[in-house]
């Protein structure tokens, strides 16, 4: 299943118009939504689509999504005007196609204990408050920047403590290997 749900989207979909624009219907004004990222991003490795729709940028989005003069999907990424940003109008500014220019991968691969503040961040971390100038200051946008790299921190550094104090109590032979019948993750991982 796990290999399944990776080949689905891991097999070169950057280079496929019809992962965002739909096959059968190739809309611009569909590829413009933000639910057209969930087809990938989304699930307990890619958890971006969560991530959004909680926070307050999807919530606006949830709202009005269904109010053009709130969310005019018609009109070309470069010249839209939204109550809030979609997933495409930050990732895809202006309306180019390389959505990875935006890309923070702050959690993934063990990303969590980076050293954000290096030299190799900088250009990233500029780009990114960059983005955010459309609707609120560079202060805020660097604070809130700081904020989640702070919070990506801690609970790398938690995640890393949990599985040290487990590993701990297994070397000590004080707990045995949970039976996968009853493993914590619903894949059946330990």
């Amino acid at each position: 299943g796990d290999t399944a749900g990776c080949t689905f989207c891991h097999t070169s979909p950057e280079e496929r118009c019809s992962t965002c624009h739909q096959r059968h219907q190739f809309n611009p004004a569909v590829a413009r939504k933000s639910e057209q990222c969930k087809t990938c991003h989304w699930g307990k490795d890619h958890r971006d689509w969560e991530a959004y729709d909680i926070s307050i940028h999807g919530t606006v989005y949830q709202v009005n999504k269904w109010d053009p003069t709130q969310f005019d999907m018609s009109k070309k990424l470069a010249d839209a005007d939204y109550v809030g940003p979609t997933c495409q109008y930050c990732h895809m500014r202006g309306g180019h196609h390389n959505v990875q220019r935006l890309s923070t991968v702050y959690t993934s691969m063990g990303m969590s204990n980076a050293d954000r503040g290096a030299p190799l961040w900088k250009e990233k971390r500029d780009t990114w408050v960059s983005e955010c100038d459309d609707c609120h200051s560079p202060r805020f946008a660097r604070e809130n920047l700081q904020a989640m790299h702070e919070a990506c921190k801690d609970a790398g550094l938690k995640y890393t403590e949990t599985f040290k104090v487990a590993e701990n109590l297994m070397l000590d032979g004080m707990c045995e290997p949970m039976p996968k019948d009853l493993a914590p993750d619903w894949s059946g991982q330990h």
